[in-house]
């Protein structure tokens, strides 16, 4: 996959606050980017910059072939933002705030016709085109704003807390909705606090404090900082015995017992797993379950980000 935004050492200042840190990072076309990290440390000020909106004090980035400080206007053009406010037309209509915004972009009316149709669709909204805006609840708006954010088909759609405020149904709908967009090929880079929701959608995530931390696929951080852990559930409990044959097994590192089962840890579980289901079984045990126990991102992003803090 290309390269879709590639920043060198960019920073922003404001005043004697440093809110970004000479960054450096590269995102891939087709990607779903998390961009994580706590409340203050400059996430939004960071997606600011890459569409454009407010200038760096010094570095570059491309984004989308279009370099910031030179070709400001085209890429505020040419990518799809999400701020934290939704900022509709409260008095138009559904249909008019997005036929609106469609004229800004510039489409013709064919094209905007069928957009705002599409998106109306996708987002849940088709059947309340013709209400106000005013009408519409919190997460509504937001779906509405998703809509406009993506109503131009940009290759690059930044979306900050997309789910916030949205209730389970609709912010099931807005992931689908990611899921798709990565799916046509297209670029999300998502801010969020949602951290079940980023290790779901994002197919590398950066923890971010002023500068980034850490990029990285969320399960080989998992691995790197927790190791592999498989958990065998045997019937009737395991004894010392069972024990004893998984901690001789070829490739375990390690295995203990906990609550009725034998955890095992391993460097590569697809080869070991199966040996020790046959080692088990060829004791006399009934293996009822064998899973992977995953540390949570959550455990992940605040090991990540709590080193970073001065002690």
């Amino acid at each position: 996959m290309g390269v879709v935004i590639r920043t060198e050492g960019l920073t922003k200042r404001f005043g004697n606050l440093l809110a970004v840190d000479g960054l450096d990072l590269e995102v891939r076309e087709g990607e779903v980017f998390g961009f994580l990290g706590p409340n203050g440390a400059g996430k939004t000020t960071t997606l600011r910059l890459l569409c454009a909106l407010i200038a760096p004090t010094s570095g570059t980035a491309d984004v989308a072939g279009l370099r910031l400080g030179r070709d400001d206007a085209r890429i505020r053009a040419s990518v799809g933002i999400l701020t934290e406010h939704p900022g509709m037309y409260e008095r138009l209509t559904a249909r008019e705030n997005l036929e609106f915004f469609a004229a800004l972009y510039g489409l013709d009316t064919a094209t905007t016709r069928s957009q705002v149709e599409r998106y109306l669709r996708l987002m849940g909204l088709w059947d309340r085109r013709n209400e106000a805006v005013a009408t519409f609840s919190r997460g509504m708006k937001q779906k509405m704003a998703i809509a406009r954010a993506a109503l131009h088909e940009p290759r690059v759609l930044f979306l900050d807390e997309p789910t916030t405020g949205l209730d389970p149904d609709a912010a099931r709908t807005v992931r689908e909705f990611i899921l798709a967009l990565r799916r046509e090929g297209r670029t999300v880079f998502l801010c969020t606090h949602n951290l079940d929701e980023a290790d779901r959608l994002c197919d590398r995530i950066a923890f971010f404090r002023s500068r980034v931390i850490r990029i990285a696929v969320p399960d080989e951080l998992r691995a790197e900082l927790y190791g592999r852990t498989t958990e065998i559930r045997v019937v009737p409990s395991p004894d010392a015995m069972h024990l004893e044959r998984v901690r001789a097994t070829a490739g375990v590192s390690e295995a203990w017992l906990e609550n009725g089962s034998i955890l095992v840890r391993s460097a590569d579980p697809l080869r070991v797993n199966p040996a020790l289901v046959r080692t088990l079984v060829d004791g006399g045990a009934e293996v009822a379950f064998v899973t992977e126990r995953r540390a949570s991102l959550e455990d992940v992003y605040l090991r990540i980000v709590e080193e970073q803090v001065p002690s």
